[in-house]
């Protein structure tokens, strides 16, 4: 049977969340699956939909280098808390972090240069030696303006297929979610961090800011504008790698 965006939309493109993984996990791509996940404020939830379906589905962490040491010990925490039997850390190259960035700071003055170094780049490579055919992310139209349009199947520039279960949920849907599943919480969200990346580029926000507020404001000053995506989720040529 063809797997073409058409068809898995027509048959799966309504269906609910956990039902959606089930199907994506255990039949249309089953061992070419992997879940992308930030270890963020509300990583949690996905994560235990997917370990519901199959706690051997592989799971990708970019382990950037910036990340805050909170992140890290809350990945280990949802690791065991569900029982996740495949969770790979993916690392920037060595080599090219020397010849790139050596000092550190090409967030402050390039940062998309930076996502893609220390995302893009390890992302696309884990696809390629793991032969993929599709990703599972936790993205929501709410999140941001480039995310509105976002369907729960979608196909990217490079033929890899992306599953978006929470594409049409609320924050308030995420939230209740959480709260009935137990999920432990990520320890930066008490001190008002809503969407949770590297440290150099977060902020916390105020309960009346949008979620992502908070992310890359630093570069207003670069481009006039505030970046919203780091470049996983956006065609390429939508991105200014100079930057």
């Amino acid at each position: 049977m063809t797997t073409s965006l058409a068809r898995l939309q027509n048959f799966y493109g309504e269906l609910s969340a956990q039902l959606l993984l089930d199907a994506m996990i255990k039949q249309e791509f089953a061992g070419g699956i992997a879940m992308l996940t930030s270890f963020g404020a509300d990583a949690g939830l996905l994560l235990g939909m997917v370990a519901e379906v199959d706690r051997e589905t592989p799971v990708l962490f970019l382990d950037t280098g910036k990340h805050f040491p909170e992140t890290l010990a809350y990945g280990r925490v949802l690791e065991k808390f569900f029982g996740l039997r495949n969770v790979r850390w993916l690392t920037p190259d060595s080599q090219m972090i020397e010849n790139t960035d050596r000092d550190g700071n090409l967030w402050k003055t390039q940062p998309n240069r930076c996502c893609w170094l220390r995302k893009v780049d390890p992302l696309n490579r884990a696809i390629e030696e793991m032969g993929l055919l599709a990703l599972i992310t936790g993205r929501k139209r709410y999140q941001t303006p480039e995310r509105a349009n976002m369907q729960t199947i979608e196909l990217d520039e490079n033929g890899v297929f992306r599953i978006n279960p929470f594409a049409h949920w609320s924050r308030a849907d995420s939230i209740k979610e959480t709260a009935q599943r137990e999920i432990p919480s990520h320890p930066l969200t008490a001190q008002s961090y809503r969407s949770i990346g590297c440290a150099p580029c977060t902020l916390p926000v105020n309960t009346n800011q949008d979620d992502r507020a908070g992310r890359w404001v630093h570069t207003i000053g670069i481009e006039n504008e505030q970046k919203t995506e780091c470049g996983l989720h956006v065609p390429a040529s939508a991105m200014n790698w100079s930057v």
